[in-house]
């Protein structure tokens, strides 16, 4: 079927018709590994894994996560949200620090989770401070940096961390490019790094 359909055919639309027909004959271990991914695409990447577990109850939710994540090679901050959406807070993290994660996410995650997830805070504000300071990020202004700084701040200090957040924000703004000078414009912090 993939070799006689041609271009003209999407590839969406080909991963469904497999994806059922697979099903149609019980045959879900092939259906999934093959064309669910791409059969089940949602408008976001939350709507992805909702679709693929109610469809694949039998696949478990960290392997499935993590196949989904797998699917999109040099993309993986862009399932941050999701897996903070589960709880996965560690997972979260360490896709924010793999490939480039929006900003702005990155501190409403932040600001959502400073009571009762102050660690988990102050990693996502510093994560948003790293992207912001390599140039990441749609239209992002001073107070998104000013925000990202202070909710980081605040973060550290309800988890006894201060110092420690401190030397890496100064760690962050002592680099030179155009997106870290302006950083330090933005928070004023001129006489902070050297």
């Amino acid at each position: 079927m993939e070799r006689r359909s041609g271009f003209n055919v999407p590839r969406v639309a080909l991963a469904r018709f497999a994806e059922d027909a697979l099903l149609g004959e019980g045959r879900r271990t092939e259906a999934y590994a093959r064309y669910a991914i791409a059969a089940n695409q949602g408008n976001s990447r939350i709507a992805t894994y909702r679709a693929l577990r109610r469809k694949y109850p039998e696949i478990d939710a960290d392997r499935l996560l993590a196949d989904l994540i797998a699917s999109t090679p040099g993309e993986e901050g862009k399932w941050f949200a999701t897996a903070k959406s589960l709880k996965r807070f560690d997972l979260a993290l360490a896709l924010a620090r793999q490939s480039p994660c929006d900003p702005k996410t990155l501190t409403r995650a932040a600001r959502d989770h400073l009571e009762s997830h102050p660690e988990f805070a102050a990693e996502a504000a510093l994560a948003a401070l790293h992207w912001i300071a390599h140039g990441y990020g749609y239209e992002v202004t001073g107070a998104d940096v000013a925000q990202a700084q202070r909710l980081a701040t605040e973060a550290a200090a309800r988890c006894g961390r201060t110092e420690q957040i401190r030397s890496r924000v100064e760690a962050m703004l002592a680099g030179d490019g155009a997106a870290v000078k302006w950083m330090i414009e933005m928070l004023g912090v001129r006489g902070l790094v050297a």
